[in-house]
Formats: structure tokens, sequence, C-alpha cells
């Protein structure tokens, strides 16, 4: 007797089209505000990379004029070097449907799964990333986290105004760039929006918009700025992150892969089975996706010390 069968990926390769895959992976990478701004390495052959990063600079000296005894002697210096490691980690879902609702919708159902799957993803990575949420012990300490803990964090109303807040003289972008840094990019919430939107010189004219007809280009220091709205920014506790997002790399270890079952079953963390596709008349979708990410924080002449330097900045809340 066997109770182990299911429908393996060869068994249904004609209900799996390529496309429908591609469609989802796109739809992860262009609705992930972290995947646009950062730098994508190539595909990972293994599960681990390990990045080289510099950590000690070299010096130059000058020579001091010969003596009577001897010349003009030059001094030494060194260079050093440290590994980071991107590790991929797996992020997968099942989504389980009755036969006959797949059967008597008037609405072809998982056409319209597929790109809500690659936005989930996109919000479960942007989530992970930036504020650590749910994130594997193997990846490193998340976007905000960085930064706070490298002192380049402000509170929204430090400055006069926000325009202040963030590109003032003591601003947050000041902070990025004391460490050796040039923001590239900001991620916000969107509640921040309004309140750029309403920010006016003192001849009452929109700061962020001088053409009333124009569309607002949200833009700090001609630095994009997203707003992202698939609830992956960690709103509660910030308003902005900005940083030089190229300095932030990742890799995938696999395109998304995709599979369609109608028999197997479903347990709980208990071993409990929820669902039992062939004895329920029932049909699930299988998405799992590898990826890893990394922060190099490379030695510079302006921030010399690892702890106190970070490519990113926080305007908290």
């Amino acid at each position: 007797m066997a109770y182990n069968s299911l429908i393996s990926n060869s068994d249904a390769s004609t209900f799996i089209p390529i496309e429908e895959t591609t469609e989802i992976f796109k739809e992860a990478e262009h609705s992930s505000i972290v995947f646009q701004l950062a730098t994508k390495l190539p595909n990972l052959s293994r599960k681990a990379r390990s990045l080289k990063v510099l950590s000690a600079l070299p010096y130059v000296y000058g020579v001091n004029a010969p003596s009577a005894t001897q010349g003009g002697l030059k001094q030494t210096t060194e260079m050093a070097w440290e590994g980071v490691t991107l590790t991929a980690e797996e992020i997968a879902v099942i989504i389980p449907i009755d036969q006959a609702t797949l059967d008597d919708s008037t609405v072809p159902i998982w056409p319209e799964v597929r790109p809500a799957i690659g936005s989930a993803i996109a919000m479960w990575v942007d989530a992970a990333i930036l504020n650590g949420d749910n994130a594997f012990a193997s990846w490193p300490t998340s976007v905000r986290a960085t930064a706070i803990a490298a002192g380049n964090n402000l509170a929204l109303g430090a400055g006069a105004d926000i325009y202040d807040d963030i590109l003032g003289d003591t601003g947050l972008y000041s902070l990025i760039e004391a460490d050796g840094y040039a923001v590239s990019g900001n991620i916000a919430a969107v509640g921040l929006k309004a309140k750029m939107r309403g920010l006016r010189d003192s001849d009452g004219n929109p700061i962020f918009n001088r053409t009333p007809q124009a569309g607002m280009g949200y833009e700090l220091d001609g630095n994009p700025c997203f707003f992202p709205t698939h609830g992956g920014f960690p709103s509660a506790n910030s308003w902005l992150i900005a940083g030089d997002w190229k300095r932030l790399v990742y890799a995938f270890r696999q395109d998304v892969n995709y599979t369609m079952h109608t028999e197997g079953v479903i347990q709980d963390a208990g071993g409990n089975i929820i669902y039992n596709l062939l004895q329920m008349d029932m049909a699930a979708m299988r998405v799992t996706f590898r990826f890893g990410w990394a922060l190099p924080n490379p030695i510079n002449r302006l921030q010399t010390t690892k702890a106190n330097r970070s490519p990113f900045g926080v305007l908290t809340t």
C-alpha cells in the first residue's frame, strides 16, 4: 500500500509553463524596492558565497632628509581584507484550493494568484532586509538596525522642517556622507508623501514641485524616493531609509520554482494532516524562492571605525 505518491514536477510539466514561473519572478523583482535599488550579483552556484572587503587602508609617509649616518628611511604600511558571507535561504508557500472552486469559477484563478504571490515575495523580502522581520539567523543585521547602531538616525522634527531633517547641514544625508557614502535612493512610509507634498518655501511655493500642473516628483537631492504600499516598509518605527543602495548586494540561488499538485498532503508543524489533496479533491500551487543578501562595509578614510560606519540612515518616528 502506498501513501506517499504525488504528482512530481516531471509528471505535471505540461501544466507548468516556463512563462508562468518567470511571471512570478518578474513580479517579485518589480515589486521589491530593495531589489530595484540594490546591486544584483551573479546567481549562486551553492548555498553561500564569501565576499572580500577591505578592512585596513594603506598609508604613505614623507621621507625624512638623510642624516650624517644614514639615508632617508622609507616607512612601511599594510592592507587587510575580511570575508563577508552571502547565504541563500528559502522562502516558500503552498496555495491549496478546492477543485470544484476551480471548475466553477468564471474567472481563471491561477493567473490571478501568480502576480499576487510575486508581490507577497517582494513584501517579505523588503521587510526582512529593511527591518529584520522574520529574517534568518545567517543573514546580516537589518538595514535599519545597522544604520541606528552606527548613529545614522534622526527623529522626524529634529530640524526646522522635513527638508532640514533630511537635507540640512546636520540632516540625515549629512550623517551618511560623513561615513564616506553617497546617497543613491530613498524608501519612505506612505505617510511621508503628504508631509513632503505640503512643504512650502518662504513664498508659499511647494518645495518638491515647482510646477503645480505637473505631477509631484518625489526626489531628494536628485535621488528617487519610493513609497511602497505592499506592507514591507517598517512604517511603525521609520519614516524614511536613505542610503548608498549599491553597497547592498543580493544573489539568487535559483529563480522562483513553481509546481502544481493534485496529490499529497499538507501538514501543520505538529504533523497533523490539514489537507489531503487526493481525498478532498483539491489542487495546490507550491512556490519556492532562494536568495541571500549582504551589506559589505569596507573601510574608507572618512570613517575608519567600522562600528560607527554605515551606508544607510534612518529618519525615525
